[in-house]
């Protein structure tokens, strides 16, 4: 017998809605032990993000490197279903379930400098729910436009509550001009929920180019008249831990400078994806992990 369970956070509807977030950000009880201070746990609970300027020493750097042009430029890769191709380059743009296929890159997810910041902040055990390497080649490689991470997951993938954090991992420097990250400061503590419907197999149009799931313009002026932009800058080997809720994107990439990095997105044991609230059927599993193996 299946037990119902309250939705917390209604998308998809008729119209546009803003809903307080009912869950905490930081899930560790206070002084709990880890390798986040108090200080910038402090922080992260209040703008949604923690920006370390060096995660990864160079040396480290250019091995995921390496693994990251290698997967790219193997053709079997390519022609994996994993592989999210540049509608206009027809480039490589991410390979998802990266930690599967490469054990290069399955050794960072169980690094205790990556998953230990995940378990202090969810205040748990965790798994991975997605994993993937993003290619932002220079001369004209696309964004990715506005959105919530969580109002696609609990939508499409059924995860009942905002206890999931992701973490961007440079591997190449990010400028202020080479389309890097962007955060609304605080935008995590409200919920927007988004009007339309989702579309049958949403997923194979929204990993090149996000429709269903977009906030309105009025609502993106709001939120950014409310809480302001950041853009991310950093050398490779930086990172940036932002909450679920986060409102986030990034722009095209029209420089020389190519943008790559590696993006975890651990989700706790006690948050495991159920039936989605607001899709036909759940996105395919190397999108949204039905495997709730801790990671060890």
């Amino acid at each position: 017998m299946t037990t119902a369970i309250t939705d917390l956070y209604p998308t998809r509807g008729a119209t546009e809605t803003a809903v307080p977030r009912r869950d905490p950000v930081v899930w560790s009880a206070p002084g709990a032990p880890g390798p986040i201070s108090a200080a910038d746990l402090q922080g992260y609970e209040h703008d949604g993000f923690l920006a370390m300027p060096e995660l990864l020493t160079p040396a480290e750097v250019e091995v995921y490197r390496a693994e990251l042009d290698r997967l790219v430029n193997d053709p079997l890769i390519r022609a994996d279903e994993r592989s999210i191709v540049e509608p206009k380059s027809q480039s490589v743009r991410s390979v998802f379930e990266v930690h599967k296929i490469s054990e290069i890159f399955e050794a960072l997810v169980r690094d205790e400098r990556v998953v230990g910041r995940a378990r202090q902040i969810l205040g748990s055990d965790v798994y991975v729910h997605q994993s993937r390497i993003n290619v932002k080649p220079g001369f004209g490689a696309s964004g990715f436009y506005w959105h919530s991470d969580f109002e696609t997951w609990h939508a499409e993938d059924g995860l009942p509550n905002m206890r999931t954090v992701s973490v961007s991992i440079a591997l190449t420097e990010n400028y202020d001009t080479n389309g890097g990250l962007m955060i609304m400061p605080g935008s995590h503590k409200t919920f927007l929920g988004c009007a339309g419907e989702t579309p049958k197999d949403n997923y194979k149009k929204s990993l090149q180019m996000q429709d269903a799931g977009t906030p309105s313009d009025e609502a993106l002026t709001a939120f950014a008249d409310r809480h302001g932009i950041r853009l991310f800058t950093g050398k490779a080997g930086s990172a940036t831990w932002f909450d679920c809720n986060a409102m986030h994107g990034s722009g095209d990439n029209i420089t020389p400078y190519a943008r790559s990095n590696v993006f975890i997105v651990f989700n706790s044991v006690e948050n495991a994806a159920r039936e989605p609230f607001a899709a036909p059927v759940p996105r395919p599993a190397f999108i949204g992990a039905r495997d709730f193996t801790p990671v060890r």
